[in-house]
């Protein structure tokens, strides 16, 4: 199947208008269209928001029965629909029914004044969405007729490219037949895999990727075998699998993270000790090691080249969803290097929240 790379993201939120107000006042992006009842989206509140190449659509439920609703009951903030695009809408829909995946919305075109759009879902993973996606015409409109532009610029240029990956956490046992999934209906390749082991903890780690390399999603699983870690705490806190976080690639990573810094985000921490060592075991790196240390930001490197990546804390009060910024310099990998890293960043975040008084700093 012919996927060009992912058109957006749909996140389910409680509330559209103050999710939007952190990702645009901490992260950056910029509210560039709406949609609700006004619009024909009967029972919801939609914001877009743009930043880069990269666009988000911030949903809320306006009813206890709307999708959106239930699925923040359940699961808190998260990313519900993973939306890809293709060629061909309808044949590919039609194609992926016959695979075995059940249609959730036939194909639907929205014509406006210079553009068509097409878009159609089927059911995916856990309780996230596959959205398809074909544009013709003047791209700027997003679904004509359904999102109205809006635009609130703040004068502050892009520092985020577009979405490099997702980060998708399944429970045990459920690995493989998620990576079947992806390689049954979208053509999708394994190219890595690992088990990994850090301080009595344990995942295994699986990344498949569309042909067309626009696409990849890493999948981790708990080894239940060892005792209880992030993995399990983002299953138990999301009630089940989703998507734990969302790689978003820079082109230059300590300007990034001072920006975003600057705004507020919070990213995790790491050890001093990390960067003693880091130039014997991944190679000189062209940057200054003291602002990669002041900065936390994490290198890895593979045959290819090298990765720069930095995880910020959880917006959420659930603590499951969070970004991830990465910079590549050649390297195709995905910080393989630094998941013990990662592991214990993570580990002293839910250990920092877990000693914070019931009613502060939530």
């Amino acid at each position: 199947m012919d996927i060009r790379g992912i058109d957006h993201i749909e996140l389910y939120v409680g509330d559209a208008r103050q999710a939007a107000f952190y990702f645009s006042t901490a992260v950056g992006f910029e509210v560039c269209g709406q949609g609700g009842p006004e619009t024909g989206l009967a029972g919801q509140r939609s914001l877009l928001l743009c930043h880069g190449d990269i666009r988000l659509l911030l949903t809320s439920g306006l009813s206890a029965e709307h999708p959106a609703a239930r699925y923040v009951q359940r699961h808190g903030d998260g990313i519900a629909v993973v939306a890809v695009e293709v060629d061909d809408v309808s044949a590919a829909y039609a194609e992926l029914v016959g695979r075995g995946a059940t249609g959730v919305t036939p194909p639907t075109t929205r014509t406006g004044a210079d553009a068509e759009v097409v878009i159609a879902e089927v059911d995916g993973f856990a309780d996230v969405r596959h959205r398809l996606v074909q544009r013709r015409g003047d791209r700027g409109e997003f679904l004509p007729g359904a999102i109205t532009a809006a635009s609130t610029p703040d004068g502050h240029p892009p520092v985020l490219a577009e979405i490099d990956h997702l980060a998708v956490c399944v429970p045990p046992g459920q690995l493989d037949e998620t990576v079947r999934h992806f390689e049954a209906l979208f053509d999708f390749a394994q190219i890595f895999e690992e088990h990994i082991e850090v301080d009595g903890q344990a995942m295994n780690s699986k990344v498949v990727q569309s042909p067309s390399r626009r696409v990849t999603v890493v999948l981790l699983e708990p080894d239940r075998t060892r005792r209880s870690g992030q993995i399990d705490a983002f299953l138990d806190q999301h009630a089940g699998g989703g998507v734990q976080h969302l790689g978003l690639r820079t082109d230059d990573i300590v300007g990034a993270v001072e920006a975003l810094g600057r705004r507020g985000v919070r990213f995790a921490g790491t050890p001093a000790s990390y960067y003693d060592a880091l130039e014997a075991r991944v190679g000189r790196v062209d940057a200054p090691l003291h602002r990669l240390r002041e900065l936390g930001v994490l290198v890895d490197s593979d045959h290819d080249g090298q990765l720069l990546q930095i995880f910020a804390e959880s917006m959420h009060v659930r603590r499951t969803l969070f970004l991830e910024l990465i910079e590549r310099r050649g390297a195709r990998g995905f910080g393989s290097g630094n998941i013990k890293a990662l592991y214990e960043a993570k580990e002293r975040e839910l250990a920092a929240v877990a000693a914070t008084p019931q009613g502060v700093g939530a």
